[in-house]
């Protein structure tokens, strides 16, 4: 038989999903799963963005511009000058998803060979796109006991090559949850000036920033405006994964040039999927304050509920809807996985994400495990019940 690529072969895992045929298993045994391991919301779609759906009247569902309709552009500009992001219609490429803004980020700023500086934990797709366009990630540890916050400037610094394209942030943080402020931002701006990189900045949270802080954007440091490449998406502020609708935004004219090429070479971004887009972003800001509110109680409720497990460890996250929990187990992939395949309580389980997913640098995050607090209270209230009598019951446990 012939042998499959190399590049397939080097693909990892998803360790939001891999445990999934378990997690089927175990909803086949009757078991009920709470979800902690992927980040779907499970507040309701913006209903202007539902009506939008149920609405369409047009006799041919045909391609869209590759770059996207220019109606959803014009909405999306406007969108950002709400957040002091001043770009234009024409520096905006709506994607398939936020994933495709990445690959196609990476496809058309990078060679094979060519590196990027990304802190760990890190989204664990950033990889995989980084394997599909030949590039490799070189990743700067970050520490829970320090909360996630970035790296000194200095480990930066260290892994610079002449391979070095571009840094890689993601504000606010999925896998912790950190929000960059205003000093790191400035120190990765600097970088990014001294040695002239591109600044890749996936922003899919913005919406989610619980310090009271400013929301800093790439595009809010001066001097490095045409080096950025923000990633955007409508999933999260939405609640509209299933759309598949993200975008690039740069004023870099000859990359935004290569980007197209991509765009042109798979057609067109979907077309409902842009329709329910350009409406969700006219939701009234009593929507959009419902979800923050909601995420900031939930938040609160799961951190506390987890510090008070014997053995369990959160910092508390700052934006975004996720937090990375240090158990007392000796391995939490091997927790994951006992969990659904081996454990019950009260007829339910725990869907988590193994942490080392998250992470490149062998050995880390082995005790660690990613959560993503879209559950209301009352079901995070049974799934952190479910959580602590594992903990007793585990075999591996090591308090």
């Amino acid at each position: 038989m012939p042998n499959i690529s190399r590049r397939g072969e080097e693909m990892p895992a998803s360790p939001i999903r891999k445990l999934v045929p378990l997690s089927n298993a175990a909803k086949a045994r009757g078991v009920k799963v709470y979800h902690l391991n992927i980040g779907q919301p499970d507040l309701p779609t913006p209903e202007i963005g539902l009506d939008a759906l149920r609405h369409i009247d047009r006799k041919i569902l045909e391609y869209s511009p590759s770059e996207g309709l220019l109606s959803l552009r014009q909405k999306l500009e406007k969108y950002y000058k709400r957040f002091d992001i001043n770009v234009d219609v024409d520096d905006i490429i709506v994607t398939t998803g936020g994933s495709e803004a990445v690959l196609f980020a990476f496809m058309a700023c990078l060679d094979p060979g060519d590196e990027i500086i990304v802190p760990e934990p890190a989204y664990a797709n950033y990889m995989a796109f980084a394997i599909s366009a030949g590039a490799k990630i070189v990743t700067v540890p970050s520490s829970i006991d320090e909360g996630f916050a970035l790296p000194p400037v200095e480990k930066f610094e260290e892994l610079i090559t002449p391979r070095t394209k571009g840094i890689l942030i993601c504000n606010p943080n999925n896998p912790t949850g950190y929000l960059y402020t205003q000093k790191e931002m400035n120190q990765i701006r600097d970088i990014v000036k001294k040695y002239d990189l591109f600044l890749f900045s996936d922003e899919v949270y913005r919406e989610f920033c619980y310090t009271g802080a400013p929301y800093i954007s790439a595009f809010h440091l001066p001097g490095i405006e045409e080096q950025v490449v923000l990633i955007d998406s409508v999933s999260k502020r939405y609640s509209e994964c299933g759309i598949r609708i993200g975008a690039i935004i740069t004023k870099h004219k000859e990359l935004k040039k290569n980007v197209m090429k991509f765009c042109q070479a798979r057609l067109s971004p979907p077309l409902l999927g842009q329709i329910v887009a350009e409406a969700s972003i006219d939701a009234p800001s009593d929507y959009m304050l419902m979800t923050y509110n909601e995420y900031v109680e939930r938040r609160k409720f799961l951190i506390d509920g987890l510090n008070k497990i014997p053995g369990c460890y959160s910092p508390i996250p700052m934006g975004a809807f996720y937090t990375v929990v240090s158990l007392p187990v000796d391995d939490a992939d091997k927790f994951c996985e006992w969990c659904l395949r081996d454990f019950e309580y009260d007829g339910a389980t725990v869907f988590m994400a193994p942490a080392s997913g998250f992470y490149t640098t062998p050995g880390m995050g082995k005790n660690e495990v990613r959560m993503a607090y879209v559950l209301n209270k009352e079901d995070l209230s049974k799934a952190l019940k479910v959580l602590a009598e594992a903990l007793k019951a585990y075999p591996g446990r090591t308090i």
